[in-house]
């Protein structure tokens, strides 16, 4: 249980705040590199500051404050061209370093005085990896942007999605060290919207391990070989706000106090028969959390869980809560937080900063294998697999997978366009060369 001051700590992401200050010493990742193709300027929050992302001409990213230096005119209104982003108002233009490149009417008519070169704005640099943005709003010296090593892997299909979460960021990270959710929340709970009574197995034995990267849990249930890497490895609450799974992330990115832009990106590999395809671009959807009627989703893994996030409250209240066994794992988390809001305050880095760009180029995540592994098996396999057959039908994790999304990643999965109309995972799926 936290005092009524250790839960603002934990989940006030400000400039100048103990935990904003310690998020702003990681990259943290804010779009999709794609969703900039049909829209090269998009308003961005991201731990209570307003901003504007765009693409110039050049390819070149940039994320500046959402209002212009000049009078303060709405920057996610203006245009890019090749070197930068104009300010619709009286076309100022920005680079992606925040200095001002031209001020048309002065630089014609006092170009003498050389104005731009004494106007800036506030700017944070932006980097690409696997078809996700990221960017840094921390102090120099700038750490390294640490490439996960799946973000390297080839022969299958990615996909980033997102969803705007209405509440505070803690409460959704939390939940990657809370394993037994799982028991209950999919499972046992999955079983009941489905009109089913029977109950999910067990959790026999728990284990919560602190990483170079972060928090692992490790789990046995009933039925369970002590030498699944379940138990062996674990999954891993990935400092400071992500979660790994093995074969994606889940990232809860606080936008302010009171909301979270969840951001998920997934890995999927190819049937062992199917050449694979080269994604040029990874495509980036939004995933809805609720339905027609206003109410949550529940359909889905992720959607179940933002329901156990938003039922907390915009900001859950910590010093109500009494904690049990299962949540060990969030309370070395917390401590570990605590710890490094005082590392920063006293100048040091944070658990988990990388500043050697060769540890950076490729850092390896312990993980967790469950066979059958969808590469070692044949498309005739998967047909027949009830795990890899439902991901044909629709995405598993989130709601809303668009058309188009799933078309190419029956492609790249070996199968026809026609399967995004079965209506059950029993029906006969054809194989495409």
């Amino acid at each position: 249980m936290l005092t009524t001051e250790q839960n603002k700590m934990i989940t006030q992401v400000g400039a100048g705040t103990p935990m904003g200050e310690l998020l702003r010493r990681y990259w943290i990742p804010f779009a999709g590199a794609s969703e900039f193709d049909d829209k090269p300027v998009r308003a961005v929050r991201l731990l209570g500051e307003d901003l504007v992302a765009y693409r110039a001409g050049n390819g070149t990213f940039g994320l500046l404050n959402r209002h212009c230096p000049h009078r303060r005119a709405d920057l996610s209104y203006g245009f890019v061209e090749d070197c930068g982003l104009r300010c619709n108002y009286h076309g100022w233009m920005m680079d992606e370093a925040g200095h001002v490149i031209e001020m048309p009417y002065d630089d014609t008519a006092n170009p003498a005085q050389n104005l731009k070169a004494k106007a800036s704005t506030k700017a944070y640099p932006v980097k690409e990896v696997a078809g996700l943005l990221f960017t840094y709003m921390g102090p120099a010296p700038v750490p390294e942007l640490p490439v996960w090593a799946p973000f390297t892997w080839t022969g299958g299909f990615r996909q980033i999605v997102k969803s705007d979460i209405p509440c505070n960021w803690f409460q959704c990270q939390e939940n990657s060290c809370d394993p037994v959710h799982f028991e209950w929340m999919h499972d046992n709970w999955s079983a009941r919207l489905e009109g089913r009574s029977d109950n999910a197995t067990k959790h026999l034995q728990l284990d919560f391990v602190e990483t170079d990267y972060g928090h692992a849990y490790r789990r046995i249930r009933e039925g369970q070989a002590e030498g699944s890497t379940l138990w062996t490895v674990g999954r891993l609450a990935l400092w400071p706000l992500a979660f790994y799974l093995g074969e994606h992330f889940e990232w809860r990115v606080p936008v302010d106090d009171e909301n979270t832009l969840s951001i998920a990106w997934f890995f999927e590999s190819a049937p062992k028969d199917v050449a694979p395809v080269v994604q040029e671009k990874v495509p980036v959807w939004i995933s809805p959390i609720v339905d027609a009627d206003g109410r949550w989703i529940t359909t889905h893994v992720i959607n179940q869980d933002i329901v156990a996030w938003v039922g907390q409250g915009r900001i859950a209240d910590r010093s109500q809560e009494f904690l049990a066994a299962s949540d060990r794992g969030i309370v070395m988390m917390r401590r570990r937080y605590f710890e490094d809001m005082k590392r920063v305050e006293q100048g040091l880095d944070p658990k988990g900063v990388i500043r050697d760009p060769q540890v950076a180029r490729c850092v390896p995540l312990d993980r967790v294998l469950l066979p059958p592994l969808p590469g070692d098996l044949t498309r005739e396999q998967w047909k027949k697999h009830p795990g890899l057959s439902r991901k044909l039908i629709d995405h598993r994790h989130c709601a809303g997978q668009p058309a188009k999304v799933r078309q190419d990643y029956l492609r790249a999965m070996g199968f026809g366009p026609d399967l995004s109309l079965l209506p059950n995972v029993g029906r006969e799926l054809q194989p495409q060369d």
